[in-house]
């Protein structure tokens, strides 16, 4: 990846999890040498006196030997890369509203199996509903791209599926090991894959006055990365039963649905399906193996082994994935509670439903992982952290009503570990709960590792910024660009997706006609493996589309006087 500054040239790099741990790196423009000597204690290089058009390529030393040249980088001369992208036509519902579609949530995966990550995006219509609004809403439409802007297919999901963000939740993962990446989500009659099927009845239509979906067959499919033909589909399980039993009767609480991606069995990702958070909550885990589902396990709240141990009532608007026993399988956490790799409820901390979560080594004082997450049950913590392996609560805020933002990472080289703030507890809290800074961060959202050091500033809306005690630090307006899901201010994406450790953000341009991606300028003498390779990042990219997106966070820990980031085990086929 090139990033054009004037007369430097940013050039960085992937280190795999596959490359010996001495690899070391020559860089060349146009076929010359221009580092003195290898490169050996990062992954990126500043070459100054660059011209405009300079082409670079990296050439990877592997005991003593230089490798072939690695493909041609990436150019960002105007400081970000346009992915061309095309709006659907919209439309008019039936209740006489014209909508028309804008780009929101987005993942990425090798679609076609070329080694170069692709983009999947939500296309969303622009009367979406939150599912407390009633009202009818325009199709939701998926699209795969690659990075050149050329679209591979096109899903249309259907009147049957409603628009909204609590409504499809997509899964872009290489789920059978074929080198290419499948999409699954929550499909209906009416669904039209990329290569024009139907799904189902195509004049099925179950829409009620309201513009609720709460009959008809709901199912599940996968579909080709590379085709966006529906491969295989079942059906979605749960299904939605009595709407009542979920919370409420008109619609609202019945469909509230997760999506995720897990290594269930330590060496192979599983794909998680959920619905429901307020009161029963149901989770599914499917392998998709041989071009075939098959469920694994699911956990229900209402099951007679899970009944009246709490842990009805605990989900969020999100979920994460993470190895949180260390036993080498990701567990499911489930806002307050954990559900294991095998599919028994693993903890519940009964303090009910959150809009926020984050979970990583947010201590690395102590040994194993660290859940931060916040509230809004009047009676319980406003703000927590709790051990992830046990749910053990380490730290905890009065209650205070709805409290619906918080973040946690290391934002500030001042205290060691994670910093913890949110929008109903005063200050900056550290690991072990004490405030250690009065003022907090101008924004309460996302988080992106952007400038040389390991602290990791704060993401928000179409802006980067770097905390400080006394006034935050500008490092980026994203220029021509809009955020996605009202309030929250969302990216289409966050996360490593090109280059360096370091974090790339991807916004659509206001007129929706591309994603705009933008990566750090700066340079970094820190040298971290891709942090693609670490499972729980990469799955954490798969799940961020869900819901209330939230920042992805490793395995591990990365900040202010970090001890030397550990090496991923990786297998290939």
């Amino acid at each position: 990846m090139l990033q054009r500054l004037v007369e430097l040239a940013l050039v960085s790099w992937r280190w795999l999890g596959t490359d010996p741990n001495d690899v070391s790196f020559n860089v060349y423009r146009a076929g010359t040498l221009v580092n003195p000597t290898p490169i050996t204690g990062s992954t990126n290089y500043f070459h100054s006196g660059a011209p405009a058009q300079a082409d670079y390529t990296v050439r990877a030393i592997v005991n003593g030997v230089e490798q072939a040249d690695s493909v041609h980088a990436i150019q960002f001369r105007t400081g970000y890369k346009d992915v061309p992208i095309t709006p659907p036509a919209g439309g008019t519902t039936p209740d006489g509203v014209a909508y028309t579609y804008e780009a929101n949530d987005a993942s990425v995966g090798d679609l076609d199996g070329d080694g170069q990550l692709d983009f999947v995006l939500k296309w969303q219509p622009t009367n979406a509903k939150d599912n407390s609004q009633s009202g009818y809403t325009g199709n939701t439409i998926v699209d795969g791209i690659k990075l050149d802007g050329t679209r591979l297919w096109r899903i249309h999901l259907g009147r049957n599926i409603r628009s909204g963000a609590h409504y499809t939740q997509f899964q872009v993962y290489d789920y059978d090991g074929d080198g290419k990446a499948e999409v699954a989500m929550k499909t209906a009659d009416g669904t039209t894959d990329g290569r024009g099927t139907v799904i189902g009845t195509s004049s099925a239509d179950y829409r009620n006055s309201s513009g609720y979906v709460l009959s008809g067959p709901e199912y599940l499919t996968m579909f080709n990365g590379q085709t966006g033909a529906a491969m295989g589909t079942v059906d979605y399980v749960p299904a939605r039963g009595t709407v009542s039993s979920w919370g409420d009767s008109y619609g609202n609480r019945v469909d509230r649905f997760l999506a995720g991606t897990a290594y269930l069995d330590g060496s192979r990702p599983s794909l998680i399906m959920a619905r429901g958070y307020y009161t029963r909550t149901v989770i599914a885990a499917w392998d998709w193996r041989g071009g075939a589902f098959t469920r694994r396990w699911t956990f229900d709240t209402n099951s007679s082994t899970n009944s009246g141990k709490g842990y009805d009532g605990q989900g969020n608007h999100q979920l994460s994935v993470a190895d949180v026993d260390g036993d080498g399988k990701d567990e499911i956490v489930y806002g307050s509670m954990a559900v294991d790799d095998n599919g028994n409820g693993l903890w519940t901390t009964k303090n009910g439903h959150g809009d926020a979560m984050h979970v990583g080594d947010l201590d690395p004082s102590r040994p194993g992982l660290e859940e931060f997450k916040v509230d809004e049950d009047s009676s319980k913590p406003a703000s927590w952290m709790a051990d992830a392996k046990t749910g053990a609560i380490l730290w905890s805020t009065a209650a205070d009503g709805d409290n619906g933002r918080g973040v946690s990472g290391d934002i500030w080289a001042g205290s060691a570990g994670a910093e913890s703030w949110s929008s109903h507890a005063d200050g900056v809290r550290n690991p072990q709960g004490t405030v250690v800074a009065t003022r907090k961060p101008g924004s309460i959202n996302f988080l992106s590792w952007w400038d040389g050091d390991p602290v990791r500033e704060l993401l928000d809306d179409t802006h980067i910024d770097k905390y400080g005690t006394s006034s935050d630090t500008r490092l980026l307006t994203g220029s021509g660009v809009h955020s996605n899901n009202s309030t929250k201010a969302t990216p289409s994406l966050s996360g490593d997706i090109l280059g360096d450790w370091r974090e790339e953000v991807v916004w659509p341009t206001t007129d929706n006609t591309a994603l705009r991606i933008y990566s750090t300028p700066y340079e970094t003498t820190t040298r971290i493996t891709t942090l693609l390779h670490d499972t729980q990042y990469r799955t954490a990219l798969a799940w961020q589309n869900t819901a209330y997106n939230q920042p992805p966070h490793p395995s591990f820990f990365i900040g202010n006087g970090m001890a030397t980031a550990p090496r991923p085990t990786v297998y290939v086929p």
